[in-house]
């Protein structure tokens, strides 16, 4: 059970969470929720105007509401702002927008009263996740429709998927004997307004494209002694001249993957080839840039993650309602367009080795791996359908951040588009999965033509884990349940397991 600190969370305790792992709120942020609550009181009392509280909303901030309506319009705009279309957040992405909401609201900045916090933590703790549809936030003011349809179960409308399968929403709270959440002033704004749903899909891409970076590592090195390939580029003194850090930690992951290779040690000596093509040789240059933007994309995921993106913001101290742009997304727009950048180029370069193992003038084994060729195809239409994800991941690497339209009748003039960045991460990390799948294959196809010279131990144990579900190609036979065998051991992280070693992850 995770303790969650709210401002100070660990990117490690966000990766955990959206593995699944149970967590609750550190007790000590209760004063701070307490207070904010009991600052909107002192504030509605003076009777002035105030947005998101006694006024409407957006292009309608000049609209006073009266007292006796404060709890119809906190209301009215959940159900109006639930607008979403398209399929449903998958379950551990909406969990994580929860969590990262509750934490927000726990910082005593939300004017949230304590039983509206608590009710959200325990939807969590209860496995209670509202049905959010995944279509419809332009990522300012806020991820407005999503974060609406999570804010509508919690009032008893909509549809919650329970342990025990998907009800209305109302029939599951009273399943758990938990009563509709009645909204106090300001709380339907707080809820809804906010990063949570755009922060929590970029997250997730972030997390799932460091898993896809290691099995990279894994085929990459798998590809290099395939092809007979030098691992001299990963000498340490070559990119301790060039000083990045992700460069030098992928060349010391390419040389560790390598170590104790029977097949590199046959050709040390009399090889009249003199340099290995760029999607062998530059490994450490591609994935070690794609390393450092992942990094970086954390650091920028971390702070959104630990800070207050509603808006207005209540500063308890001075009894003040400050109304700002916190809800713009555009740090996690443009960390989801990095992302989406590194999950290109990962894939990019996992099918240039494909390319360069089924070409024999390229790599000297038998052309399209297979001992008949001719007679069999062998990989020829595997590296198809790898140049076929590639391209399809270039299209989607297109930056979104850049693609702003107006909203709200142009009161919210310029938006980030964080949603759409953050929701192509998922397929693209798929997209890129099958291609190193397809490596995976293409590499120990290539590998067992050296017998009986093995590769690394902990090349052996990768390739042992992959020959355990899918046997040498001989002849040809019905391709597809292969790859997906590979895509499993590169989904679970199973491949990456195998190997044994350390990779360098987002923590530098």
């Amino acid at each position: 059970m995770l303790t969650i600190h709210p401002g100070t969370v660990p990117l490690a305790d966000w990766r955990a969470i959206y593995r699944g792992a149970a967590f609750r709120l550190d007790a000590a942020c209760r004063e701070k929720v307490a207070a904010s609550a009991a600052s909107i009181a002192r504030i509605l009392a003076k009777g002035e105007p105030v947005y998101g509280i006694n006024t409407g909303f957006g292009k309608l901030a000049s609209v006073r509401i009266g007292d006796n309506d404060l709890a119809t319009l906190q209301r009215n705009i959940v159900l109006s702002h639930a607008a979403g279309v398209g399929e449903a957040m998958p379950k551990p992405i909406a969990r994580l927008m929860m969590a990262l909401k509750l934490a927000s609201l726990a910082q005593g900045a939300s004017g949230i009263r304590l039983e509206t916090l608590d009710r959200l933590e325990t939807l969590l703790q209860r496995d209670l996740i509202p049905v959010v549809p995944a279509q419809g936030s332009v990522g300012a003011s806020g991820d407005l429709a999503p974060l609406s349809h999570m804010t509508a179960a919690m009032i008893g409308v909509g549809q919650i998927d329970t342990p025990n399968g998907r009800k209305p929403a109302a029939k599951a709270l009273a399943e758990a004997g938990l009563a509709p959440l009645e909204l106090g002033a300001k709380e339907g704004l707080a809820l809804l307004n906010g990063t949570q749903f755009s922060t929590a899909y970029a997250l997730a891409g972030l997390f799932e494209a460091e898993a896809l970076l290691h099995a990279a590592l894994v085929t990459g090195a798998l590809s290099t002694d395939a092809a007979r390939g030098s691992d001299t580029p990963f000498d340490p003194r070559i990119h301790a001249l060039r000083g990045h850090r992700g460069q030098i930690d992928t060349a010391d992951a390419l040389r560790r993957l390598m170590a104790g290779s029977a097949i590199r040690a046959s050709h040390l000596t009399g090889d009249d080839r003199v340099q290995d093509p760029y999607c062998l040789r530059c490994q450490p240059q591609v994935m070690g840039a794609a390393l450092d933007v992942l990094r970086q994309a954390a650091a920028t995921l971390g702070t959104e993650a630990n800070g207050v993106s509603d808006n207005p913001l209540i500063f308890a101290d001075a009894d003040e309602a400050l109304s700002g742009g916190n809800f713009h997304a555009e740090p996690v727009a443009f960390a989801a367009d990095m992302i989406a950048l590194a999950i290109c180029e990962i894939g990019s370069l996992s099918e240039r080795r494909v390319a360069m193992l089924v070409d024999p003038a390229l790599s000297g084994l038998p052309a399209f791996l297979t001992p008949k060729p001719g007679l069999n195809s062998g990989f020829m239409i595997p590296q198809v359908t790898a140049a076929a994800l590639v391209s399809e991941n270039k299209q989607k690497a297109y930056p979104a951040s850049v693609d702003s339209i107006p909203t709200s009748a142009n009161q919210e003039d310029h938006v980030s588009m964080a949603a759409h960045g953050a929701r192509r991460l998922m397929p693209m990390v798929e997209n890129a999965r099958s291609v190193v799948a397809i490596e995976a294959l293409a590499a120990c196809q290539a590998i067992d033509f050296h017998a009986p010279l093995a590769s690394s131990p902990a090349l052996e144990a990768a390739k042992g884990a992959l020959r355990a579900l899918v046997p040498t190609l001989q002849e040809d036979r019905h391709f597809h349940p292969d790859i997906e065998a590979a895509l499993d051991l590169v989904r679970s992280g199973a491949l990456v397991k195998a190997a044994a070693l350390p990779l360098p992850g987002l923590e530098a």
